[in-house]
């Protein structure tokens, strides 16, 4: 799932040339957006057009919404050469596709049946337009979506390696997703669900940072389970301390945390991903629920306070990885909406675990993170032909 991801430098935007079917897709008002908005777009800092969000209260009272997950951070297009092996100088076309790893789990969890919500910012532009409508397309309550008049909405290059793995170079200087700030964050819609998911890029600039503790705050106070997926993209932050720092600037406040055995050596400077007490000793904090390492097509290992092990993975041939980890944590956290105390059951978990495993193995066949995410019945699928 979360193999090695060697990521290249970030830079700024340039042109990039596109092949006639790419450009029927892009439409952008002639006026500038400061001036004028297309017909139909949502206000600067407003809501999408379209949203599926309801009030969630009784009597004045806010509720809880059984099952719900809110996922909070970036949403952006991911660039994909259509051709795998090569740089991105030679490749000869780009196929876009949504991506950003909290929208990811959001419509992960969507598309197996479950409640998800969505909350960040993005331009407004025609790719924000885009990701707003790809959300609710995919049921999911995009109405803690804000757009921004001055930003674009992020874009990220990934090269495909040719055994799947990626590297990847991002546009955002500043980028709209940088920009959510406090008082545009959808406090309510946090307070209504049952996990609040989240990774550590929304922690690399203010006022997102703030923004993004600020919403922690408000999960934790409501009750919500909290997930966090660091997610490492070296290139963001400022330096390799920087990141190390930042990830761990929140970490004790997880009760989920899932992470891959690059992650586990970078944040313990070095150490053996594949040692338990390394895990256990350095990474697993008291107050911790859950951790989980994902190890690519191996599968998974997972511990808690009262046991640990192991669960294999399910073999394919891998086309591209863009979102197999974002699919892991999607299946499990449907798994944990529909049954918040599986973890305490370790036969429960191990089989939660394995479809996590089928959710990661199916994204891994398909270019593009968001396309390839599988329904239930597929994943069902997979795992029934693994173990005939």
């Amino acid at each position: 799932m979360d193999r090695s991801e060697k990521d290249m430098k970030a830079g700024c935007c340039f042109p990039v040339r596109l092949d006639r079917s790419m450009r029927r897709s892009f439409k952008f008002s002639s006026s500038s957006s400061s001036e004028k908005l297309i017909k139909g777009s949502p206000e600067a800092g407003g809501t999408p057009r379209s949203s599926s969000s309801s009030s969630g209260r009784k009597n004045g009272e806010l509720v809880k919404s059984p099952g719900l997950v809110v996922c909070f951070g970036e949403l952006l297009i991911d660039f994909v050469p259509n051709v795998s092996g090569v740089s991105l100088a030679d490749a000869p076309g780009f196929k876009k596709a949504p991506g950003g790893a909290p929208a990811n789990v959001a419509v992960g969890i969507s598309r197996l049946g479950g409640s998800s919500a969505f909350i960040g910012k993005v331009g407004q532009d025609e790719f924000g337009y885009m990701l707003s409508d790809i959300l609710k397309e995919n049921n999911v309550d995009n109405s803690g979506m804000r757009f921004d008049f001055h930003a674009r909405t992020a874009l990220a290059f990934v090269t495909l390696r040719a055994d799947g793995e990626r590297e990847f170079m991002f546009f955002r200087n500043p980028s709209a997703d940088m920009l959510l700030t406090e008082s545009e964050l959808d406090k309510d819609l946090i307070k209504k669900a049952s996990i609040f998911h989240y990774g550590s890029i929304s922690l690399i600039e203010e006022p997102c940072r703030s923004t993004h503790l600020a919403a922690l705050e408000v999960a934790k106070r409501a009750g919500c389970l909290l997930s966090y997926d660091p997610n490492l993209r070296l290139p963001l932050w400022s330096s390799p301390e920087a990141a190390r720092e930042g990830i761990m600037s929140i970490w004790d406040q997880a009760d989920i945390i899932k992470i891959s055995e690059e992650e586990i050596t970078f944040l313990t400077g070095g150490d053996d991903a594949y040692d338990d007490n390394v895990v256990l000793n350095k990474l697993y904090h008291p107050n911790l629920k859950l951790l989980l390492v994902t190890e690519g097509s191996e599968g998974c290992r997972y511990y808690t306070k009262e046991f640990h092990g192991r669960v294999h993975g399910v073999k394919v041939q891998a086309v591209d990885t863009t979102g197999a980890g974002d699919a892991f944590v999607g299946g499990l956290l449907n798994s944990l909406a529909a049954d918040p105390d599986l973890y305490k059951d370790e036969k429960k978990l191990r089989e939660a675990l394995l479809f996590a495993n089928g959710c990661g193995a199916i994204t891994v066949t398909e270019k593009g993170a968001i396309p390839a995410l599988p329904t239930k019945e597929a994943v069902y699928k997979i795992l029934d032909g693994a173990t005939a």
